[in-house]
């Protein structure tokens, strides 16, 4: 009998794949700083219901629908080395391990391995005297599920973290050209969405999997909180004003928005408290590097 495991007997790993839905032979895994992971298997049961009961008569698979959200830290170590796939759109094994003991030397491990994983939704955000955090929304195509590590793998581990004073918030033309430092910026948050379609295919085996997961829109857009001394903001909406938008991501990584506008600004008054400002914006292009 094993006892329930803990948040400190879990894992994630990740690999880029060769193939969409195949994990690599012999793969280097590597770690995410995870601080909360939601793991998701939904067989989208197809209820069949007929006529002369009042129950169902069949249960059937549908389209097999793989999820994951992971919520981690970035390392500082590689900051931006699994967000990144959010715009390579890179295909993905994601692993997640429960397991006892040492790591290295693991009993009674769990294995979901999520393969055809492609990144649908990632926030970043910082704050004062936070660290920069991520959340990534994952659709895969399949999970095997097993009670070993992958064979032939190895597993490394990023460490360390981004906190707020190496991150950055700057503004730059909307090319993204002449930034300048804006330092009035307390709290920051980005959004990106590539609102990916899981594409069926009728097929004489594994119908239940999707064949293709492609991307369509992209969805780009943020807001920023500033220290209430300033009418810029205001400004920029009155005058329709195009601008790009930087947010350091560490010491040499950054997530470049370019051709952005205010959607919404508001400073919201109130007794006895600070004045902040609160700028949503809508961007159309972004580089993250």
């Amino acid at each position: 009998m094993v006892e329930t495991y803990g948040a400190h007997e879990c894992r994630v790993y990740y690999v880029q794949e060769p193939t969409y839905g195949q994990t690599p032979q012999n793969p280097t895994m590597l770690g995410v700083n995870a601080e909360n992971i939601d793991t998701g298997l939904d067989p989208n049961l197809a209820k069949v219901r007929g006529v002369g009961s009042r129950d169902l008569a069949a249960l059937k698979r549908g389209l097999l629908k793989p999820a994951l959200k992971i919520g981690h830290v970035l390392p500082s170590d590689a900051p931006i080395n699994f967000i990144q796939h959010v715009q390579t759109l890179n295909s993905l094994s994601v692993q997640v391990l429960w397991y006892k003991g040492v790591f290295a030397s693991a009993t009674n491990i769990i294995s979901l391995l999520y393969k055809g994983c492609r990144i649908d939704k990632l926030s970043v955000e910082c704050g004062i005297e936070e660290f920069v955090k991520a959340t990534v929304e994952l659709v895969g195509q399949d999970v095997a599920i097993g009670t070993n590590k992958i064979s032939g793998a190895t597993y490394a581990d990023y460490s360390g973290a981004v906190p707020y004073d190496q991150s950055f918030v700057q503004r730059g033309a909307a090319d993204g050209s002449n930034p300048t430092a804006i330092e009035r910026v307390t709290d920051w948050k980005f959004t990106i969405e590539n609102n990916l379609k899981p594409v069926p295919v009728i097929r004489s085996s594994n119908a239940h999997l999707l064949k293709y997961l492609p991307a369509r829109h992209r969805e780009l857009s943020g807001e920023v909180t500033f220290e209430f001394e300033d009418k810029a903001e205001f400004e920029d909406v009155i005058n329709d004003a195009e601008f790009s938008l930087k947010f350091g991501l560490g010491s040499s990584n950054s997530a470049l928005f370019k051709y952005c506008k205010w959607e919404d600004v508001t400073a919201p008054t109130r007794i006895e408290d600070l004045v902040s400002l609160k700028a949503k914006f809508v961007a159309r292009d972004v580089v993250i590097s």
